[in-house]
């Protein structure tokens, strides 16, 4: 998912592509460790989704708190 298409999104929809994405990241990293994954490459991509996520959702913060302080 890309920067652009991540903005576009509420803050409900984005809490929501983070819980998915972490839990997706678990899934992963067991059937990594059980030796079922092939794809080991989709363990970083989601890592980078997750840290996306969280910085989109930093910047909506930051952007409320300087809004409050501006009035």
């Amino acid at each position: 998912m890309k920067p652009s298409e991540v903005r576009d999104l509420n803050d409900a929809e984005v809490g929501a592509r983070l819980r998915d994405a972490r839990e997706a990241l678990f899934n992963l990293r067991f059937q990594h460790a059980s030796g079922a994954l092939e794809r080991t490459g989709e363990i970083p991509a989601r890592k980078r989704e997750i840290a996306r996520l969280l910085t989109i959702a930093r910047e909506r913060e930051i952007a409320r708190q300087q809004e409050a302080v501006n009035g």
